[in-house]
């Protein structure tokens, strides 16, 4: 069964939760972070699916809405890992290999897209990849 736009749309408000806190992890997100995941949205999560949004919208575009309301709302992300375990216990069919790939792929880009991984990227990038192989 193709899960629901109302899915869909959730779960890249999800991944749009976690670049934010990649990209927030270090208290300070960078200009080059935001500009890396915006290329990989276009270029990597639009082509995935063909799911839309109320208004019509690519549903990939809610990872960038989200990421930027968080931005603009300078949020703390300390329930960031705790969403997405629960959302991909109920959802785990949308958590395929090759997903689980991009969302590291993406994690790791914004975190690089700046000097190099910090520490702080590197154990959230690790946190991350445990979840998604459970």
């Amino acid at each position: 069964m193709n899960p629901s736009d109302k899915t869909m749309v959730r779960f890249y408000q999800q991944l749009g939760k976690l670049f934010y806190g990649i990209a927030s992890v270090d208290k300070n997100v960078r200009e080059e972070e935001i500009i890396k995941l915006k290329e990989i949205i276009k270029s990597e999560w639009l082509p995935l699916e063909n799911t839309h949004d109320i208004f019509g919208s690519d549903s990939a575009y809610q990872i960038e809405i989200v990421f930027d309301w968080l931005v603009e709302n300078d949020c703390e992300m300390d329930q960031v890992l705790i969403d997405l375990d629960i959302f991909k216990k109920i959802h785990s069919s949308l958590f395929t290999p090759s997903v689980n790939e991009l969302i590291l792929k993406t994690a790791n880009a914004i975190a690089k897209s700046f000097a190099r991984k910090n520490k702080s990227e590197h154990v959230l990038i690790s946190r991350i990849s445990e979840l998604l192989s459970s």
